[in-house]
This record gives structure tokens, C-alpha cells and sequence, in this order.
């Protein structure tokens, strides 16, 4: 498939023919077993992606998950950037929804969050019961959202080993699961959902450079493309240093020369290797070497 930049954002030549969208069957089937499955638990721990925070979400499940007592996860903040952090935050604080930002790697963070699921089920409990002056300590949960944002690594943390298998990609788990979690928690595990369609074409190119959606399904072309053509417009000093470019004022295409040729990757006779340098830029960012970004702003900024 053949994409070109123009104004400062990748066009896909077929964008409107073949639009960026990811949603196999098991996802379907995914959708139909958690409605079915939500009469069972006290809370849903919905995981997000730090850089993209609705977008990551999936709005499918809203009206399934509007009279459940939910709680956001959003992850990977350790990778998002600060000041566009305390931007949500200013945001989620004004939206009613139960929220923290999260590393799923920090255990100290995974405790609060358990604490905090708690304070919400024994409120929704109390609000519910206002004459009953004692309730189970017993707390089901339920944890979704979209794949590789961390879920499972959430689940493995919380429950101090293994009980689930973690993958780079996305999609790997197809199948739910209940875990007994230290403190009187039960967390069921369910597949990574995407909603069926994405509102724009830019949302799949965020959640494709984030890896939500597999590499096989777009390929790196555009994702990577986007990725270069958004530090480029930001002027990231991180960026260049990390790729030793002395300036960024060239088109997308030209940078991505210069990285082949700095980084090694060649073809025979000493041409770019494109297919090895967009896998490169994508490795790169995934693994947080080009610094910390959001790629979505608060609904009140825009």
C-alpha cells in the first residue's frame, strides 16, 4: 500500500476504501460474554493507554458499563508526556469518572489501585444497603481494555505471579479467566477488545503506533511515517539526538532516509532499507527511546 505525507499528516492513498480498523471475531464474542459476565463482579478495572485516553478507550462498552462502578486505568503514564498529563488530569477531574494514572510495573501504584477499587465498591455497596452496617469483603472484578495496553501485566502484578501469559502482540489473550488476588479480590480476566469501528483514521494510526493494533494489520509504513511526521511537527530534541540528525526542517521521507543510512538500514548497493528502518522506529518507540509523548489532547483544549 502506498502512503505519501502532506501536510504535516500521512495520507493513505486508499485511506477511504480501506480505512485503519482491527475487529476479528473472537472480539465479538469477547463483547457478547462480558455484558453477559458483568452481574457477576462488583467493579470493572478498565486499562487505557496513557498517550491516547479516550481513544483507548472503547465506547462500545459505555452504555453495557454505565450502571457497573468502574475505574480507569491509564497506563503506561511512565511513557506519556507530564505536562499533557496534568492537562487530563485538570480533564478527568471534571468528568465524574473514577481515574488514576498508572505504571503497571510500580507495585506501590498497584496497591493504591486496589485501594482505591475497594473505597468504590464498599461506597457503591453503602449507597445501595444504607441500613445494612456490615458487606462481604469480598470484591470481584472485572478487567478489560483494548489489546497491549497492559492488562495483563496489571493482572500479573496484582496477583504477585504469573496467572497470565503477557505478549508484544496484540490480541493474545482470547479467552476469560478468574484470579484470586491476595486481599479478598477475584479479578476475571477477559480478551483485549477494540470497538468495531474508530472514529477517525488518525485514532488507528495512534493505536497501531502503540501497538493496539498488530503491525500485520496496517504494516509499519504509516504508523512509523506518523511517528516521524509527529516528532518532527514537536521539533523533539530527543528525537534527534537519539537518530544524531542535526536538524528536522526536511520532509518526513528525508528523515527517514537519514535514519537508514545512520542506523545501518541498507539495502545492497547502499539504498535504504525501508522495511527494516519503519520496524526500527517502531521498536524505538515502543520501547520509550524516543521520549515521552501524548498524541491526544483533552476534549476542552480542542
Amino acid at each position: 500500500m502506498k502512503s505519501k505525507v502532506k501536510d504535516k499528516h500521512i495520507v493513505h492513498d486508499d485511506l477511504e476504501q480501506s480505512p485503519i480498523n482491527w475487529y476479528p471475531g473472537h472480539m465479538a464474542k469477547a463483547i457478547r460474554e462480558i455484558g453477559e459476565k458483568l452481574n457477576l463482579v462488583d467493579i470493572v478495572l478498565e486499562v487505557r493507554d496513557a498517550r491516547v485516553p479516550t481513544v483507548s478507550g472503547n465506547k462500545t462498552l459505555d452504555e453495557t458499563l454505565r450502571q457497573k462502578s468502574r475505574l480507569i486505568l491509564l497506563n503506561k503514564v511512565n511513557l506519556a508526556d507530564p505536562s499533557k498529563i496534568q492537562q487530563w488530569e485538570e480533564w478527568f477531574k471534571t468528568s465524574g469518572l473514577n481515574y488514576m494514572f498508572i505504571d503497571c510495573f510500580d507495585k506501590g501504584t498497584m496497591k493504591k489501585v486496589m485501594n482505591l477499587a475497594r473505597k468504590i465498591v464498599d461506597q457503591k455497596r453503602r449507597q445501595s444497603n444504607p441500613n445494612q452496617k456490615e458487606f462481604s469483603k469480598k470484591i470481584k472484578l472485572m478487567v478489560l481494555g483494548l489489546p497491549n495496553t497492559g492488562k495483563s501485566t496489571i493482572i500479573n502484578s496484582l496477583s504477585g505471579h504469573n496467572a497470565v501469559k503477557t505478549a508484544d502482540k496484540p490480541g493474545h489473550t482470547q479467552s476469560q479467566q478468574w484470579i484470586m488476588v491476595e486481599g479478598g479480590f477475584d479479578l476475571l480476566d477477559t480478551p483485549g477488545v477494540m470497538p468495531p469501528k474508530l472514529a477517525k483514521d488518525e485514532h488507528g494510526l495512534w493505536l497501531s503506533a502503540i501497538n493496539a493494533i498488530p503491525d500485520d494489520v496496517v504494516g509499519e509504513e504509516l504508523p512509523a511515517k506518523f511517528l516521524v511526521g509527529f516528532f518532527k511537527d514537536a521539533n523533539s530534541k530527543i528525537f534527534k539526538e537519539r537518530y544524531k540528525l542535526e536538524s528536522l526542517d526536511l520532509s518526513v521521507e528525508e528523515i527517514i532516509e537519514k535514519i537508514a543510512i545512520l542506523r545501518g538500514c541498507l539495502r545492497q548497493g547502499g539504498l535504504p532499507d525501508h522495511e527494516r528502518v519503519y520496524k526500527l522506529i517502531l521498536l524505538d518507540f515502543r520501547k520509550g527511546d524516543l521520549g515521552k509523548c501524548c498524541f491526544e489532547l483533552p476534549p476542552s483544549l480542542l
